[in-house]
């Protein structure tokens, strides 16, 4: 793992090394509908997973959606246009597409938002194979610091940390216990502490996460 001012990489276990995943946190950000418009035209250089943080209890629900949409791209069995569209759609507890965006991903009216970008590093060519030719065209594939300063440039917000403490400040546990169905979990509804009862929504958020991988055809 490595770290730029903004940004958190990552490199996840049991997928390939060419992989790695980059996270940044915003928040009071100003344009969220400028980003969201970026996405509705479908601009490639906004091809990010804009999350509306306030809709994320942990850094393991980020981390865990990452890996199931980059399994799913390299299994060419994704549901959405890529994999970071899927990563958003893999937060959702139902296999309602446009529900998920709307729900987990930005808004115009977001205020603080996860942004996560999967890079792909194109593996070194063994001397056995010959070095494809390059043109003056192609695009070099673009780096974590290609990101950083992207995302500086384009997003008009605060970074914070990406740790649990700062997105549990900035989650509203009101929608999320909506979403994700808990709003009848009697015994969640009994636990006082209110720490405990985050740690314990949590887990609740993880495996709705999980079980709609384990049931959806």
């Amino acid at each position: 793992m490595s770290d730029s001012p903004i940004l958190e990489t990552l490199q996840l276990e049991h997928v390939p090394g060419t992989h790695s995943v980059h996270i940044a946190v915003f928040r009071d950000v100003e344009n969220a509908a400028f980003l969201h418009q970026q996405l509705l035209a479908r601009n490639a250089d906004f091809e990010y997973a804009f999350i509306d943080a306030s809709v994320i209890t942990s850094r393991l629900q980020v981390l865990s959606a990452a890996f199931k949409a980059i399994t799913l791209q390299l299994a060419g069995n994704m549901k959405t246009p890529n994999v970071h569209s899927e990563l958003v759609y893999s937060l959702s507890p139902t296999s309602n597409i446009s529900e998920a965006y709307r729900r987990y991903g930005i808004t115009p009216t977001s205020r603080a938002l996860v942004i996560v970008k999967v890079l792909v590093t194109p593996p070194v060519p063994s001397s056995a194979t010959a070095a494809p030719e390059t043109t003056s065209e192609a695009k070099p594939p673009l780096t974590a610091q290609d990101v950083e300063k992207h995302l500086l440039t384009h997003v008009q917000g605060k970074s914070v940390p990406f740790t649990d403490q700062v997105l549990s400040e900035l989650t509203d546990w009101g929608r999320v216990r909506k979403y994700y169905k808990l709003n009848g979990v009697g015994w969640l509804d009994g636990v006082k502490d209110q720490a405990a009862k985050n740690r314990e929504t949590d887990r609740l958020v993880m495996g709705g996460m999980a079980l709609r991988g384990a049931t959806a055809k």
